[in-house]
């Protein structure tokens, strides 16, 4: 009898902690918008701030748009290393491509550079530790991240989502493309995936090197200190000081990681500053899944006379129960005026956001509960009038590309998708 009882009790502490996983309702994120100029030095230091980030002036920021452009740099970037070269990534998939990545690094390896890579160890689920063999004889250092052990089975639900390459501390990749097939066409060729990533040069560089050393102790238990990893910290005073600065960008890193709460300092910044439009904000986001607080704010954007244009994967997104679970939410948005449109070429796996043409914020985090709550991320927040611009030029040229949908169609969206949907918002938060 005791047995049996002492088994009932177990299976309902399951079903609790299991209910409390899908259905947990995310923080309110009630938030005043600042009385500042969203271009103002003030909302700057505010920003700053809020992530517990050092604001850092004078970087260039160069947006590399598709698979080809961005595997070039980062292939050129890393065979040219001569200190150390970080790679963190949650898609590290076999493929021609990804070879051409192992090949560098070992061959940098081979030279004497500091080759530490750290994959998830979900999202390369099916990528075998053999085929990192070459990396790892040649000296280079690879760790996953949270692997299936039962000592992480608490923490299975908290992945890293980010997608990182910084070489010798100067130069860094941002955004959300990992290495795989997927970018350049699969290996049944299909459409490469629509994406970018961003170039970074100048001390926001450090900021994105901190971010890789925090899981880098996570997955292998080592501190990174030395000058291989921040060359920046070891220059004398002099030195530092004579050093030219490379460009005009200001802007902070957001190290994201979900406190025991699940509240997040890039959910934080995203709130604050659709709090803080007054002009036009534009989305674009693979999962678009706003959570209450995000959808609010977004209705009140517009009813303040802002234009708010989200631009999301239309039939081609890879994860089709989440876009039946996304289009759910269509319905609020579109009655209140939120434009939303369908990119049709195929997946668009772009995560961007630009508000007022004056703020950009790129980097890993989808817009949905799962980067916001539960993924480590990265994001790059920046002030520059030229990296907005840039940007809502792109989002333009992929809003040709793409249909709007209209409140009308939304009701009339298949029976299936709706049922569908109904399914997703069980496992919405998993998305």
């Amino acid at each position: 009898m005791f047995l049996m009882i002492f088994g009932a009790v177990c299976i309902v502490i399951v079903l609790v902690l299991l209910s409390l996983v899908l259905f947990e309702p995310s923080l309110p994120y009630d938030v005043t918008a600042p009385p500042m100029p969203l271009d103002s030095e003030g909302f700057l230091c505010l920003m700053g701030a809020l992530a517990d980030a050092d604001v850092q002036r004078h970087n260039t920021i160069e947006v590399l748009s598709g698979g080809p452009a961005f595997y070039e740099a980062e292939l050129a970037a890393i065979r040219n290393a001569q200190q150390s070269v970080h790679v963190e990534a949650f898609l590290f998939q076999p493929g021609a491509i990804t070879d051409q990545f192992i090949h560098a690094l070992a061959e940098r390896a081979r030279a004497g550079v500091h080759v530490r890579v750290v994959l998830d160890a979900i999202g390369c689920f099916q990528t075998p530790r053999a085929y990192l063999h070459e990396l790892e004889a040649a000296g280079g250092k690879m760790f996953w991240y949270e692997p299936i052990r039962w000592r992480t089975l608490k923490r299975i639900n908290n992945r890293t989502h980010r997608e990182l390459i910084i070489v010798d501390g100067q130069i860094g990749f941002i955004g959300g493309a990992g290495i795989s097939p997927h970018w350049l066409g699969g290996v049944k060729g299909e459409v490469p995936w629509h994406d970018m990533m961003c170039r970074v040069r100048g001390p926001l560089v450090g900021g994105l090197q901190t971010t890789f050393a925090e899981n880098w102790l996570q997955s292998s238990g080592q501190i990174l200190t030395g000058p291989d990893t921040f060359p920046q910290c070891c220059q004398s005073g002099t030195d530092a000081d004579q050093k030219p600065q490379p460009g005009n960008v200001h802007g902070i890193i957001i190290d994201s990681t979900p406190t025991a709460a699940g509240a997040t300092r890039a959910r934080v910044i995203f709130q604050v500053l659709l709090a803080s439009a007054k002009q036009s904000i534009h989305i674009n986001s693979p999962y678009f899944l706003p959570d209450r607080s995000a959808r609010r704010q977004l209705i009140e954007a517009v009813r303040r006379g802002v234009k708010v244009q989200v631009l999301a994967p239309g039939e081609a997104n890879n994860h089709h129960l989440t876009r039946c679970t996304s289009r759910r939410l269509y319905g609020e948005l579109l009655q209140e005026g939120v434009e939303i449109y369908e990119y049709q070429p195929g997946m668009i796996h772009k995560k961007a956001m630009i508000v007022d043409g004056v703020w950009t914020v790129v980097g890993s985090t989808n817009f949905d509960t799962r980067s916001f709550m539960l993924n480590d991320e990265v994001n790059l927040a920046a002030i520059d009038r030229e990296l907005a611009g840039r940007l809502i030029q792109d989002f333009e040229s992929e809003k040709a590309q793409s249909q709007r949908i209209t409140y009308e169609e939304w009701r009339n969206r298949p029976l299936k998708e709706k049922v569908l949907s109904l399914v997703g918002m069980i496992v919405q938060r998993q998305e």
